[in-house]
């Protein structure tokens, strides 16, 4: 498809929102990643390598945040199609700007995986701003983004850096 036939597939000939019909489609072995940051204070990242947040252990409720957030994506988003996903790995890494949060999915479906590696970054990020709001009030989720997709019709595509 060059770049004047592309068009907005969730929108009819009249404008208005649809879901894709999909069901002519091949399944295939599907992946998508998606990365994002919660920026912090340098004072929250000591607190989560040492002695943690007040709320308890953050990673970890983030990183559960962001799988079960996989699950739910076509309930968050209105024109995502249920698939059966069959691999989540949910990356929540401290680095000295905050929380790297890196969501890998996979599935074998009619469909592609990116917005759920999207909303599981989100919904991550989400639940660590939960976890460290009350250290601090100014925490963003930035950067949110798919790095790289595989699979379907339109093959392999990745960021460029």
């Amino acid at each position: 498809m060059s770049g004047s036939e592309k068009k907005l597939t969730h929108v009819d000939a009249r404008g208005a929102a649809q879901m894709v019909d999909v069901s002519a489609k091949q399944v295939t072995v599907r992946q998508a990643v998606a990365t994002g940051l919660v920026r912090t204070t340098p004072e929250v990242v000591a607190l989560l390598r040492g002695e943690g947040v007040p709320k308890g252990d953050a990673l970890a409720v983030a990183r559960l945040a962001g799988i079960q957030g996989v699950k739910r994506t076509p309930d968050l988003i209105p024109l995502a199609h249920p698939i059966a996903v069959h691999g989540v790995e949910m990356d929540v890494e401290l680095v000295d700007a905050g929380v790297a949060l890196r969501a890998t999915v996979r599935t074998a479906d009619r469909t592609g995986v990116e917005m759920e590696a999207l909303t599981a970054v989100a919904v991550a990020g989400l639940a660590m701003i939960d976890m460290i709001k009350a250290v601090d009030r100014g925490a963003s989720i930035v950067n949110v983004q798919v790095e790289s997709k595989s699979g379907g019709r339109s093959g392999e595509w990745n960021r460029e850096q």
